[in-house]
Parts: C-alpha cells; structure tokens; sequence
C-alpha cells in the first residue's frame, strides 16, 4: 500500500462525526455504525434529528461548536433549539462510545419534559445487524456488538420519534449519561470527559494569547472534516451546509488547498488528506476544477486560482515529507501547463470558460459555461465588478482581459513548482518552469502603472488599462516582479488609502472609491479571508514590515468580532461593520474564514513560513 492510502487508512478510523449532515451523529469507522442523537419538544410536538453549525432561519437550532480533538476522541457542542438549550460532549475510549448530554432547562419551561433520543443506524448502504437487546438498542458488525447503556433511570418512550431503527430516549430533566460498550456510571462518563477536555484546552494554552485565535482556526477545520465514503477519503469541504446543499460534500479547488495550510497548524494528516484529495481531482482537460460535489458535478469548463503548489510547498516546508512532492507534483505540472496552453491570449493571461456538453443536467454546467460570467467564476471572485463590463472572447474563450492577479498567482506557481522540482530532481522541467515565469514576469512588469503606481488590469480587445481595484492588484507581489520602490509606492498609495483599501476593516473587495462598493454582496465590497492572506503572502516578500503587522492585526480583530460574540468563522465579511450575519450568502462556519487567524499566527511566528520567491532586486 503507498503511502497516500496508508494515511487515508489511519484517519477514517475510529468514532468521529464523520457524517456531513449532522454534528449530532458519531460514527464509528470503518464499519459506519451511526449513533444519532435528537431532540424532541411538546409545545408543537416537532423533533430535531439533524444539526448543523451555522443555519440562519428564525426557527433553526443554533450550534456552536467547542473544542474537540481531530480524531474525535473528544467533542463538544451547545445546541439551542426551541427552548431547550443542551451541552452535549462525547468521548471515544477504544471502540467504546461515551457521552453526556447536560440540559439548561426548567420544569416550569416545559410542562412536558423535552426528550433526548439516541438510535442505532449503519450509514452508506455499509452490512449490520441493528435490534434491541433487553429494550436497549444494539448493533453487531463483523462479529463485534454495541449496545447502547443508559447511565441514569430516565429511560422512556414515545412511538412517534422520527427514527427507523433501534431508538432509546430519556427525559431531559437532567444530565443524560449514554455509553456504547460496557455500561458506565455519569461520574465515570464524567471523568473520562473532563480528561480529554483538559487535553485540549492544554493545546489551546500552548498559544498564549493567541488561543481563540488557534481555536478558531482548529475548530472550524475540525467540525468541518467529513468521511466520503463514494471515494473512502477523509475530507474537509468547506462547510457541512455548503455539503449537505451538494448531495453529500462540495470541494471547492482554491479553499481546499487552504484546508490544508489551515490543517497543517496542527494536523499533518489532515493537511495531507485535503491537498491530495483536491489535486486528486484534475480533469482530463488538465486542471484542476472550480468544484466537484458528491452530486457528480465538476466543472469541467473552469479551474480556480493557481494556489496548489503554495500549499504544497507550504506543507513541505513545514513537515518535510518527500513523498508529498512525489504524490501531488506531476498533476500540478500538468495543471500549470494547461494555464499557459489555455489562459494565454495576446501574451497575458485571463480567466476564462471552455463550453463541454452536459454530464449531469446540473445547473452550473450551463449557467456561464462559454460566457463572461463563466470566466468571472473562474477567478474565485463570482460576481466581482472587476468583470462586469469585461468582453467574452469567444475565439480564446477567455475574459477580455489580462489580469494582474492571476498573473501575479501564476509566476508564484512556476517559481515554487521549479522549487519542488529541484528538491525531486526533476531538472528535465526547470528550465521549461524558469522560461514561463520570465515570460510572464516580463509582461506583467508592463502592466505597471507609473502614474497611478499599480500593476493594472489590461484589455486584450482594446489594449486600455481598466482602474476598477481590487486586493488582486497586489497579488504581484506573490511573483516577485516588483521592485521594492514598487511596492513600497503599491502599499503607500493604495494598500493604505482609506479611499480604496484601508480602514476600521480590511480588506473590501472591490476599493472603497468603486462604485460597487456600496453593494456589500459577496464579491462586491465584502471582505474575503483569501485575499487578505494572499496579499500578507506577499507582502512578506518584501521590507514592508509595518504593512505585515498592521494587516495582520486588522485581520485578527475581524476574525475574533464574529468568533467571540458568536463563535462564528464566516465565510465573507461587511467591510462597514465587520459582520458576517447582516446577509444571507455568508455561511457562518466557511472554514477559509480561519485564514485571517493563520496571518496574525505567521506573523508572531506560532507557525512558520518561508519566503515565496526572491523578488526582482
């Protein structure tokens, strides 16, 4: 077995809530028993089975997530739904189940008391036996047997729980102990938890004062990791609502690869387990997609930005592992290839859209396939301004524009590919590697703006340079293309200009001046994690340290206004206010959110980076 699937082995192992639709179901792998557990009320007689972190309806449950290790052998939630407020935390002792369920309730609340409920099930069509054993569910998988223990004598019954196997409920008019194995008292339940906790809150101090920043960072990674038993990997999309919405998971191409540079803070495995999965995904076009889902849809027509090889190199500078290069390296070549044989027109690079014929009827195989809007979701920034009055060439089926920021990102690729080559001796592909880069290199530095002191976007059509700005406008920094003058004058004039970037939250997606701005919707005026990682990348590429410390505390204190009120790491911000939840199209557990936390952790160096690139002297 190579090394790859040995990991993928060693991490869907064990009890972990490893089922996407709910953070109230613990499964144990590789067999995929599911205990579930669910809540029940009288006032309207509804039950909850499921719970996500993150809905937004008015009646929803609310979950925020607490602390857990990785592997599962401990988790913590607070679930609020309806009345009824509940922490509920389990624990993993070998192939045993433990948990506890402390309810924040009154009898004069609920003249009828709620009920917590927990059933037996087997997930993905996997083989059990599931019945009752002495009235207690019970379950037997390749000769090994479960039965679900009641640590407490508020056992009862109601014949309308919406379950379909072996069910067990209990008044919740006090903490609920439950053990799968051998029976357990609530003080045994009890100490066990308080071990494992403990473990992790000693990991959390390991920070200092950046421990809710950590927090953040793991907990969102954590919760948000799933098995994908169609594909028998472990995986962390980018939210389980996101998921759910796509049949089972959604893998976005550039959030996933930083999964992995999140994962990596404290999970090796983790971070592996994402960047390979996702560079797994390479069509047979030669790129990586925008998304593939569980549904079967992968966007064929587009890719995403070109941030593979920072991630891996990332990951390599951190761990060491040769293999990782060995496993990832020949697809990202083949990925940087397709962007020079595809995205090039009249010397610049742009986004595009290559129309291909329908494989599952999903919507998004039509909606802008072929087209400018097509090319926009290319470039991650969906429906940025930057695009909106750009021309489709339908003969390059590209944007009619050369872009700076894909030009910046792609130079970066060809550099620290040529890296990865080097340390795998790949010497037959550097110079082909160096040859791009300078080709690219050498065109963006035309871009350059004297008077307004910027790289700009540049018409193909046209050849006239466009002035709508956005945080992209600094991704040539990532290159090294700039002189140190230039990017000295690119952060004076503009990263710092509270006309266009700068203020009380940054960075706004579009400059504050454009008038787009006021939109405040996703790509138009929001403030994006990514880009202000991606700009801190490349800051860190230059002597600009007074810029590096000023984003990185900026972006800290956006993560933390939604993380400590909330508990909440969004996937976009206001850029007037700092929330995330004045709109509806923010999910409220995106784990690229967590990026704003891993700048302020470069920064104090709690994790360490290295130069991307030596830059243009």
């Amino acid at each position: 077995m190579s090394t790859y699937p040995r990991l993928t082995a060693a991490l869907a192992q064990g009890w972990n809530t490893w089922n996407t639709r709910s953070v109230l179901s613990h499964v144990f792998l590789p067999d995929a028993l599911a205990l579930n557990l669910g809540l029940k009320e009288y006032r309207s007689g509804s039950s909850l089975s499921e719970a996500l972190i993150g809905r937004k309806g008015e009646h929803d449950e609310q979950v925020l997530a607490g602390p857990r290790s990785w592997n599962g052998t401990y988790t913590e939630i607070t679930v609020r739904w309806k009345d009824i407020t509940c922490l509920v935390r389990s624990a993993a002792v070998g192939d045993d189940l433990v948990l506890l369920i402390t309810p924040t309730i009154s009898a004069s609340d609920h003249p009828k008391t709620p009920l917590v409920f927990a059933s037996l099930g087997m997930l993905w069509g996997r083989p059990g036996t599931l019945r009752y054993d002495e009235g207690m569910p019970s379950a037997t998988v390749e000769g090994q047997t479960w039965t679900l223990r009641a640590a407490n004598p508020r056992i009862t019954t109601d014949p309308y729980l919406p379950v379909t196997g072996p069910v067990a409920a209990f008044r919740l008019d006090g903490p609920v102990g439950i053990s799968l194995g051998r029976p357990r008292t609530i003080a045994e339940i009890e100490s066990i938890l308080a071990e494992r906790r403990a473990v992790e809150e000693s990991r959390s101090r390991g920070y200092g004062d950046l421990s809710d920043t950590y927090d953040a960072i793991h907990r969102v990674l954590a919760w948000d990791t799933i098995y994908d038993p169609q594909n028998d990997r472990v995986i962390s999309p980018v939210s389980r609502i996101w998921s759910v919405g796509a049949g089972g998971y959604t893998l976005f191409d550039w959030d996933t690869y930083f999964a992995a540079m999140l994962a990596s803070v404290d999970s090796r495995e983790i971070a592996y387990a994402n960047a390979i999965a996702i560079t797994s995904e390479l069509t047979n076009r030669g790129f990586v997609p925008n998304v593939t889902t569980a549904a079967g849809f992968t966007s064929i027509d587009r890719s995403q930005p070109p941030v593979g090889s920072l991630a891996i190199e990332w990951l390599h500078n951190r761990f060491g592992d040769r293999w990782l290069l060995e496993t990832t390296f020949e697809a990202l070549l083949t990925w940087n290839r397709w962007w020079h044989d595809k995205r090039s027109h009249k010397g610049y690079l742009c986004w595009g859209s290559n129309p291909y014929e329908l494989v599952t009827g999903n919507r998004w195989e039509t909606a802008g396939v072929g087209g400018r809007f097509g090319g926009a979701l290319e470039s991650g920034l969906d429906n940025s301004p930057m695009y909106d009055d750009t021309p489709f060439s339908t003969d390059s089926e590209t944007l009619a524009l050369g872009d700076v920021g894909l030009m910046g990102m792609y130079i970066m690729d060809c550099n620290l590919l040529g890296r990865i080559a080097a340390v795998l001796g790949r010497t037959d592909v550097i110079p082909e590697l160096r040859s791009r880069s300078e080709q690219y290199g050498a065109k963006l530095a035309s871009m350059w703006d004297e008077e307004i002191g910027l790289f700009l976007n540049t018409r193909t059509d046209t050849g006239e340079r466009e002035l709508r700005l956005s945080p992209t406008h600094f991704y040539p920094l990532l290159s090294g293309v700039p002189t140190q003058t230039q990017a000295e004058r690119m952060v004076a004039d503009h990263l710092f200009s509270e006309t266009e970037f700068w203020g009380e939250w940054v960075l706004p997606s579009i400059a504050r001046n454009d008038p787009a701005y006021p939109d405040q919707n996703y790509w138009r005026g929001r403030i994006w994690a990514p880009m202000n990682f991606l700009v801190y990348l490349g800051l860190r590429n230059y002597d600009l340290p007074d810029a590096q410390a000023a984003l990185a505390e900026a972006s800290q204190r956006l993560l933390m206004q939604e993380w400590l009120t909330h508990g909440y790491v969004c996937e976009n911000y206001n850029a007037d206010t700092g929330l995330a939840t004045d709109v509806p199209n923010s999910d409220r557990f995106y784990h690229w959110g967590a990026l704003l936390g891993l700048i302020v952790l470069m920064e104090r160096g709690a994790v360490r980076s290295d130069p991307l690139v030596e830059r243009t002297s």
